[in-house]
């Protein structure tokens, strides 16, 4: 039999590997830390810094760049995390999130992306467009935006300061993307809406009484309710400082929504939207619409759709913060045992909403009148 190697002659510090990092990953279980294996003298296994397995004693640890080093040491892939196979693309998708979430104050290029995941830049890009389904400098950019509205809305510092701290280089900048990222300039979102007109109107439809609010770029809110005052003083108060406008020409655009409610619930999806959200957000409501009429998800499904599958909770969370009713229709969303859940609205609404789209009546038919 050949002989044991001798993993006592092993150099504790691999030349390409901080073992005060690397032992951080592994407490924290970060999966995400690719850039080194660990191997355990005692049990003559490696792992990745995300094993299940039970955290070694520090004393026993070894540290390795790659998974060749620690095979070539003589110590065996662990049956668990199974640290010899290449990562999945959603994990290297993940792992190039982080780092542009990390330095978002400049713009990253394909090549440092590259060379984080060892692949290509071509590759890295492909990999990042296909799993998150955006390219890596549209992430960065929705990353600065959202950093740019939570600090804005914290109200803890001005909007110059707030545009730097989201990452933003120049000021100009953040101001040239304002109508897309904020729908509004920075200052004003800062004041809730200042000097922003919202129209609102309010109708009968077949769920109640529907509320709908528009800027100049698209569909704000649309509430649903029992009388019309409780969802314009919702409304108020969510746009506090923006200049409200009772617009009685909205009303055939709620009859259309209404209709297409009953015959075409497909076609809501296709009508703009002005909504203030975070990326995370924002993905997972544009996963929402994307869901067929008639057909339902859980809450684990939707977090597969945007490919952060353990992020259930925070998908739940998304659809409950949901401004858009019918729009954006968070009332495909219901529990994997196949129960309504909540729903922002009502149950029954949800219940009816899901009847309605199961119809056939609710057929393809032409988008309602934007």
């Amino acid at each position: 039999m050949p002989a044991s190697p001798t993993i006592h002659s092993i150099p504790v510090r691999h030349p390409d590997v901080h073992p005060d990092q690397a032992w951080a990953a592994i407490l924290a279980r970060d999966s995400a830390a690719r850039d080194f294996v660990y191997a355990v003298t005692s049990t003559s296994i490696f792992c990745r810094s995300g094993c299940p397995s039970r955290t070694p004693a520090r004393d026993n640890v070894l540290f390795f760049s790659t998974p060749e080093a620690a095979q070539a040491a003589g110590f065996r892939p662990c049956k668990r995390c199974r640290p010899e196979d290449p990562p999945s693309d959603a994990r290297l998708a993940q792992t190039m999130a982080a780092f542009l979430d990390i330095n978002r104050d400049r713009n990253v290029s394909l090549a440092e992306l590259g060379q984080l995941i060892r692949r290509n830049p071509f590759t890295a890009q492909r990999i990042f467009r296909r799993t998150l389904g955006l390219t890596p400098a549209q992430y960065q950019r929705q990353a600065r935006a959202a950093a740019l509205r939570t600090a804005l809305h914290s109200g803890s510092a001005s909007a110059t300061d707030s545009l730097y701290s989201a990452g933003y280089s120049a000021s100009s900048r953040a101001y040239e993307s304002a109508p897309f990222t904020l729908g509004m300039s920075p200052g004003a979102y800062r004041r809730e809406g200042l000097n922003q007109t919202i129209h609102y109107c309010t109708g009968p439809s077949p769920l109640g009484t529907l509320l709908i609010a528009r800027t100049s770029r698209g569909f704000c809110a649309v509430s649903l309710g029992d009388q019309p005052q409780p969802l314009i003083d919702d409304l108020r108060e969510r746009f506090q400082s923006a200049t409200l406008t009772e617009d009685p020409s909205l009303a055939p655009q709620i009859a259309a929504i209404a209709t297409a409610c009953r015959e075409n619930p497909s076609a809501l999806a296709d009508l703009p939207l002005d909504l203030r959200a975070t990326a995370f957000q924002m993905r997972v409501w544009e996963a929402l619409r994307r869901i067929p009429a008639g057909q339902t998800r859980s809450y684990a499904q939707v977090a597969e759709a945007i490919h952060q599958p353990t992020a259930v909770r925070a998908v739940a969370r998304a659809c409950a913060s949901n401004p858009a009713a019918l729009l954006v229709p968070c009332h495909r969303v219901i529990g994997s045992d196949g129960k309504l859940t909540g729903y922002r609205w009502g149950l029954d609404r949800k219940r009816q909403l899901l009847a309605l789209e199961s119809s056939p009546k609710s057929s393809p038919k032409s988008s309602p009148r934007k």
